[in-house]
């Protein structure tokens, strides 16, 4: 693609990096056809190559409008287009420069800007969500039907133990996830412990910045990296083994901590080194366990897994929490369309609720089509969005699993 980018932009790294994403892509159209957006509305606005049109033209100084921010809006950021790109294109990166330049130009809204700001504000700060979520919990038999699925029963767990053991793990305990699903980080806890390694979740840490990076507050984003950087070198510098993630949505964005603060002289290189020892649940025990025997946990049952988005796309992990559950005895059923996203995508089920409603409506199809005993996920936000509309249980994989080694 032709790019005639103003050398005010391309004096930035920013610019640079967007010129030769833009460069890279041939027009071909193949992301389309794996596009959730594109696939319901059939708006070639709504699909990766004319979103990318839009921010070629933002990017060479056309005035972007509302209509360019809402067709910006509306994507995902599910990364299909990426698995699906024969050029390598990096879209992702396009698009957070994209969306930075029109956020810039066109302001949004005061209703939405204030519902941003709140999510923000809410959401990323455990401190404030979990007492929000008991008071929503509270008041949850008293609501109507259609309030209540949204709000997930409380779940009274005692603090998971952690022997004192040679190996030693940190663990991203998260913003939202201690509070609507304790148990995720419990079943982790547990399983590394019968796996001879202390998990360590240093105060101080939380969110991993991925909610305010996708909603225009890069320099907010960049602050929680350099809080969690700072809450975990200590054990880092004693020789913690590497970062564990449990929420998939998170893990694509520490693994990305060593580039967006690249410039930034006094985290740049801890960045990195974070950047390097980020790891998903699901790559850690499937090494561990490598030509180990697993407990068979519940021989036949029945479970249909939804890879989400950012394990599948956003880090590119494939074919490595299936063969666990089938180690352990599930039977793993079919999953039709599995590369599509299923609506949750961060805030993405607030901000834009009719298109999410209908992506997770068609994945629950899909999910549920071989009457699966359960379904489970990899990341909180799909967890919650498909478990307040399900007809069987939904979890996260590791559940499964839990006090896996003998």
């Amino acid at each position: 693609m032709q790019t005639s980018l103003p050398d005010t932009l391309l004096n930035t790294a920013a610019g640079r990096e967007a010129d030769e994403i833009l460069r890279n892509c041939v027009h071909c159209g193949f992301c389309n056809a794996t596009c959730p957006t594109y696939q319901l509305t059939g708006d070639e606005l709504d699909g990766p190559r004319g979103r990318i049109y839009l921010i070629k033209q933002v990017l060479e100084g056309h005035p972007p409008t509302r209509k360019t921010q809402l067709h910006l809006d509306r994507c995902l950021t599910c990364r299909a287009c990426e698995t699906t790109c024969p050029s390598g294109v990096d879209y992702h990166h396009l698009l957070d420069t994209g969306r930075a330049q029109v956020a810039q130009k066109t302001p949004r809204p005061l209703h939405q800007r204030l519902l941003r700001f709140a999510l923000r504000q809410v959401l990323s700060r455990s401190s404030r969500f979990t007492p929000v979520l008991r008071l929503a919990q509270r008041v949850r038999p008293a609501l109507p039907a259609r309030l209540q699925s949204r709000i997930p029963v409380r779940q009274h767990l005692s603090p998971a133990a952690s022997g004192a053991h040679a190996r030693s793990l940190l663990l991203l305990d998260g913003c939202v996830q201690p509070a609507l699903a304790p148990q995720i980080n419990h079943a982790t806890i547990t399983t590394l412990d019968a796996l001879g390694i202390n998990v360590v979740v240093p105060a101080g840490s939380g969110c991993c910045g991925a909610l305010s990076h996708h909603l225009d507050a890069s320099e907010e984003a960049r602050m929680f990296m350099r809080r969690n950087i700072d809450a975990w070198w200590p054990a880092i510098e004693n020789g913690a083994e590497a970062i564990l993630i449990t929420a998939s949505g998170c893990a694509p964005m520490v693994k990305e901590y060593g580039r967006l603060l690249a410039d930034d002289a006094a985290y740049a290189d801890k960045a990195a080194r974070v950047s390097a020892l980020a790891r998903d649940i699901s790559e850690f025990i499937a090494s561990e366990m490598a030509g180990k025997q697993l407990a068979r946990t519940a021989p036949g049952t029945r479970v249909a897994f939804h890879s989400p988005c950012t394990l599948q796309h956003g880090q590119g992990i494939t074919g490595v929490v299936e063969p666990l559950l089938e180690r352990a005895g599930y039977q793993l059923v079919t999953v039709a369309d599995s590369h599509l996203c299923c609506g949750s995508a961060g805030t993405y089920s607030i901000l834009q609720p009719e298109l999410a409603t209908r992506l997770r409506d068609n994945k629950l199809a899909a999910l549920q089509a071989e009457a699966p005993d359960i379904i489970a996920t990899a990341n909180i936000g799909c967890h919650t969005h498909l478990q307040g509309a399900s007809g069987v249980p939904v979890v996260h994989w590791i559940e499964l699993l839990s006090c896996l080694a003998h």
